[in-house]
């Protein structure tokens, strides 16, 4: 990286944490007419240089940290981070093996607000800062390069453009295929680009399906919010679990999940309902199972639906205690970034207590190594998993 700084400077009214996220509260002053998105570089209240980022002035989040000190963030810089975050999953055991993997995440690889799944030939990429617009062209010049990839899809989603002040945005390269099939330990899944969740696949469930694996030999196993089948069909294909019942609400995501099991030669029981309803019912009638997975949708999305989210993640717990076998199992995930492990641990304790249950933690691994979390960003760990014994 070079020190020549030809970047705008916007100068903060403090000095910063380490924190990759300046909010704009704490910006002092930038150039006048900067447009936004723009790379810019940031100085403290002395005028030591803290680093270039992303300035976005419509979003609350005004400057995203990419370099420290002197540091530029030029083409370089970029490919030079992306071999990094490359040879990182390189080296992982089972994850360059594998048809699909995160190759970049976020604050974790130092690319702040960038997401880019890797799926065989095709890369998925998320922008969750309106600054990758401006880098859009090198980016993936860089990472089809270092890859040896051909297509990708780039999604701005609506979220997104609504909290960085820009119109959503989706890029196809031509000829991208809608859907493709991926293996993962043994086991094969449709992916669907096209309507799926977050970009196709739950890569950052991988050694968690794998941990499941290990766990349901001859064991009844309830797939709850199962999505396209990626637990269930772990279980039933390289677990050998003796029955899956997979449940649902969206009907898209359970015809992905009936395909996959004829993909796979299995049987599976697949209902069409809201997973609180399901359990609530099976809980009363008394049925249970030996393994629960509890895998929900992002219940707390931000400060607006905190409360009630905090309530959903307790009352689906509770549900899902009250329908796991006496020792039995439960892995129970969260994917709400702004719920802190610790709350959620607390949340769950709760339900065990309302549901009469006693639980004992046997791990909380989190997400798959390819989704590193950096220290100074607790919010790229965004995945809380525990798997719990119930007595």
């Amino acid at each position: 990286m070079g020190t020549a700084h030809s970047a705008p400077v916007i100068s903060l009214r403090t000095h910063p944490s380490p924190h990759p996220f300046v909010r704009k509260g704490l910006v002092a002053e930038r150039p006048p007419g900067l447009a936004s998105p723009a790379l810019v570089g940031a100085v403290d209240p002395v005028g030591e240089h803290l680093g270039e980022g992303f300035w976005n002035e419509r979003s609350d989040i005004a400057w995203r940290r990419l370099t420290r000190a002197d540091e530029v963030f030029d083409e370089a810089a970029l490919v030079a981070a992306i071999d990094r975050a490359a040879r990182l999953r390189e080296a992982l055991p089972g994850v360059a093996e594998g048809d699909a993997c995160r190759v970049v995440h976020a604050e974790g690889d130092g690319l702040s607000g960038l997401i880019v799944d890797r799926y065989k030939d095709v890369l998925v990429l998320q922008f969750h800062s309106a600054g990758w617009l401006l880098l859009e062209q090198p980016l993936l010049a860089a990472l089809h390069a270092r890859l040896g990839t051909r297509h990708h899809r780039v999604i701005l989603d609506e979220r997104t453009a609504r909290l960085e002040g820009v119109r959503p945005r989706e890029v196809l390269s031509q000829g991208v295929p809608e859907r493709l099939r991926i293996s993962e330990h043994g086991v094969r899944y449709q992916v669907d680009f096209s309507s799926g969740h977050k970009t196709g696949f739950f890569l950052d469930q991988r050694e968690n399906r794998l941990l499941l694996t290990s766990l349901v030999q001859d064991a009844t196993v309830l797939d709850a919010c199962c999505y396209s089948g990626g637990f269930g069909l772990a279980a039933l294909v390289a677990g050998g679990a003796a029955e899956v019942t997979g449940v649902d609400l969206d009907e898209g995501a359970l015809a992905l999940a009936k395909s996959n099991a004829k993909l796979n030669q299995v049987r599976a029981k697949y209902v069409h309902a809201d997973a609180f309803d399901w359990m609530r019912q099976m809980g009363g009638q008394g049925r249970q199972f030996d393994v629960v997975v509890l895998d929900p949708p992002k219940l707390v999305a931000g400060k607006r639906d905190e409360f009630d989210g905090r309530r959903r993640y307790a009352d689906l717990n509770r549900l899902a205690m009250d329908v796991v076998a006496p020792g039995g199992l439960l892995l129970t995930c969260s994917c709400s970034g702004a719920l802190q492990r610790g709350e959620f641990l607390e949340l769950v304790r709760t339900a065990a207590r309302k549901a009469g249950r006693d639980a004992t933690i046997l791990a909380d691994p989190g997400a798959a190594a390819d989704h590193p979390v950096s220290l100074e960003c607790p919010e790229s760990e965004y995945l809380k998993t525990l798997w719990l014994r119930l007595t």
